[in-house]
């Protein structure tokens, strides 16, 4: 079993910055990746990274405003998140996936595993 601990959620106004963090205490190996939902909805993919923090993919809605990273040394994955909108605000969470980085976001019934998510809130 892997846990996945989330930090960084929080309210911001449009146009700011987040940083979201998730830590895979004594895990390493596992390609990640950040999702997003709404209430009522479905999983969205935002953003992966393979094992080597070589290969990065993201969801189109945003490319250019966020960007995900991992260190290697501390088993932990970020996500810089800037130039907000409200239509950002989502529970996000963080994912594990021995499958792959690539192709992750087409496999949300299938991940891993899942931390336990934290709000991201946009105000306009």
């Amino acid at each position: 079993q892997v846990q996945l601990v989330e930090f960084g959620g929080g309210s911001v106004q449009a146009g700011g910055s987040l940083r979201l963090s998730c830590a895979a205490p004594g895990r390493t190996g596992y390609p990640m990746g950040w999702f997003r939902q709404a209430p009522g909805k479905g999983r969205d993919f935002v953003a992966s990274i393979s094992v080597s923090g070589n290969l990065k993919y993201y969801a189109d809605s945003v490319k250019g405003r966020f960007t995900i990273s991992r260190d290697k040394a501390q088993n932990t994955v970020y996500l810089q998140m800037n130039s907000l909108k409200p239509e950002d605000t989502d529970v996000y969470f963080c994912a594990a996936d021995v499958k792959g980085a690539q192709g992750m976001g087409g496999r949300t019934a299938t991940i891993d595993y899942w931390g336990q998510g934290t709000q991201v809130t946009v105000s306009s």
